[in-house]
């Protein structure tokens, strides 16, 4: 199978009490606590969601590295990982939304491809299979914190300050967010096309592959192992 594809490793030895997998529980605990500071009317609260956020998205970068390094991968970190990204990123762009104006329909059309994989995925975990992000997803994720990590600097803040001096470039700034956020919703609307065709072909190949089993055994047998070496998008 692909780095990104593996059946679920019921007798792995590692534990699940590890440094990454508490980092990447950490990130997703630190979401309701980056909306809810989002949300307060002062520059001092939406100073301290926007270092929440970029602290969060830090531990991404974090909790993969130290696990492929230390050789601690579990099956809870590849599925729990992905979705702490997305609540994270998801909750990031609603805010995005409603503090910037980024454009709604933006902010829907991500949601719903994420949400689909992460249905996708779980019923790909039903048969065994644990799909995490591979190359595509991960720079899908990239481009979308890099959108949000200009997008959610509080640039009101500057304009409170001095307006006829920083309206300028805090307009150029929040526009260049936006362009960022195009990329990533180009990229995320890519791999998700891409994992869907993928995922189906996976599905076909595997329940192909059960029928011929029960077909040719004269014992009656089925296989229950899906299909190795298929490629998804997370």
């Amino acid at each position: 199978m692909t780095d990104n594809v593996s059946r679920v490793q019921h007798n792995s030895k590692v534990s699940v009490w590890n440094l990454p997998n508490a980092l990447t529980v950490a990130r997703l605990v630190s979401v309701p606590v980056f909306i809810i500071l989002a949300l307060q009317d002062s520059w001092a609260m939406r100073w301290a969601s926007f270092v929440v956020f970029a602290l969060a998205a830090i531990t991404d970068r974090f909790d993969g590295h130290l696990a492929r390094s230390w050789n601690q991968i579990t099956d809870f970190g590849r599925i729990v990982d992905p979705i702490a990204d997305k609540a994270l990123t998801l909750c990031g762009f609603a805010v995005a939304s409603w503090l910037v104006n980024l454009p709604w329909w933006v902010t829907i059309l991500i949601a719903v491809r994420e949400l689909g994989i992460t249905a996708m995925r779980a019923v790909f975990l039903r048969r065994g299979v644990v799909v995490s992000a591979n190359q595509a997803g991960k720079l899908k994720t990239f481009m979308q914190i890099m959108a949000l990590g200009v997008l959610l600097i509080p640039w009101g803040y500057f304009l409170a300050m001095d307006q006829m001096a920083n309206e300028w470039w805090v307009v150029m700034m929040i526009r260049f967010g936006w362009a960022l956020a195009g990329v990533a919703l180009a990229l995320t609307l890519y791999s998700g096309i891409v994992y869907v065709i993928d995922g189906v072909r996976l599905m076909r190949a595997t329940s192909a592959s059960s029928g011929d089993d029960d077909s040719g055994d004269d014992e009656g047998e089925k296989s229950s192992t899906p299909l190795a070496g298929q490629h998804v998008q997370a």
